[in-house]
């Protein structure tokens, strides 16, 4: 029996037969999510304890929860992390809960809000789960005053 193929070009369900390090740009860049928690500013204490802000990167953009220059990022923001097959187990610890690599790391089923499922880009927005509205960009907010911003992550 064939795989069925959505619109979009990729296989149904590829996250559930195709081991991580065999996904192809497409692949890795669907499975995520659009919830824009990957790109909230973060502190992490001495003991390795992350927390997360609502202090968004400069190229957030709040409302689509999308990098408003996902190309060219590095050029404005040179410390984002590039997250990949290879370097996805050190960021980890980072990575929202609900975060689809990560999800799919560690073996666990997708939501059935995450656009994969869903087949709606919005319904993570739809879903709560998206930072959408929440932000604040960081050329706001002095760096000494971000443990005034520390936020539970939106489940």
């Amino acid at each position: 029996m064939s795989a069925e193929i959505p619109r979009d070009g990729l296989t149904s369900r590829f996250w559930e037969t195709k081991p991580m390090k065999d996904l192809n740009q497409q692949e890795w860049e669907a499975l995520c999510d659009g919830c824009g928690k990957c790109c909230l500013n973060k502190l992490e204490d001495d003991d390795g304890t992350v927390a997360l802000t609502r202090i968004a990167c400069r190229l957030l953009d709040g409302e689509s929860c999308l990098c408003s220059n996902y190309t060219d990022r590095h050029k404005y923001v040179p410390e984002c992390i590039v997250l990949t097959p290879k370097t996805i187990e050190d960021n980890l610890y980072w990575l929202p809960m609900t975060c689809g690599y990560r999800l799919v790391y560690e073996g666990r089923p997708l939501y059935d809000w995450h656009p994969l499922i869903s087949g709606n880009p919005a319904s993570v927005h739809q879903a709560g789960v998206s930072v959408k509205g929440m932000t604040i960009p960081e050329i706001n907010v002095d760096e000494d005053d971000w443990d005034d911003h520390i936020i539970e992550e939106p489940l």
